[in-house]
């Protein structure tokens, strides 16, 4: 009796055909190749030219700056959005998700995860002030060393809104030990 279950799955599968055509009708539609001609277009071209506002996925649009952390293929030093609370609360929020694990809550690279890493330890990122904004930005966005991107978690803002908040971090620790800051300026 216990093989009729078994056996009754297998016979089920012997009548599914991989290669029907509901399986691959998208593999072997009628398609045009690249700089192919088409007599269904005046101009005989196949290729067309992207409709007004549509983004292109294979490559960044608009500002490299914001959307790669470089410019002319360098790091921009300066964080390209407006720094305000609301970007650094959102920094901090995604901060604390995403990268507090290895680089520890403060950004001293003091964690539990960093403590039980064999290969290479985080950084702290206090230590890395002198570095400009965008190398913070590139790190998240295609990853470093041995950490990966981080593109697929944050979005471009929310990109930024990390780097803010690493260096609002930073920016705290330069100013231990003097005078408090005062309310109104926190």
């Amino acid at each position: 009796m216990r093989w009729l279950i078994p056996a009754a799955g297998l016979a089920a599968l012997t009548g599914c055909n991989v290669s029907s055509e509901f399986l691959q009708r998208m593999e072997h539609q009628a398609k045009y190749e690249y700089y192919e001609t088409s007599e269904f277009w005046p101009d005989g071209r196949a290729m067309r030219v992207p409709p007004a506002g549509t983004v292109p996925r294979e490559r960044p649009v608009g500002n490299p700056g914001i959307s790669t952390g470089r410019a002319n293929g360098v790091a921009v030093n300066a964080i390209p959005l407006p720094v305000d609370k609301h970007l650094l609360e959102l920094g901090q929020k995604k901060y604390n998700i995403v990268c507090s694990q290895c680089h520890g809550v403060l950004g001293d690279g003091n964690s539990v995860v960093a403590e039980n890493m064999a290969l290479r330890l985080p950084p702290s990122l206090l230590e890395l002030a002198d570095k400009p904004a965008g190398h913070f930005y590139t790190a998240i966005n295609e990853g470093y060393g041995v950490m990966p991107s981080f593109s697929g978690e944050l979005d471009t803002r929310e990109r930024w809104a990390v780097v803010a908040y690493v260096r609002a971090l930073q920016a705290a620790r330069s100013t231990a030990g003097t005078q408090p800051v005062p309310q109104e300026n926190r």
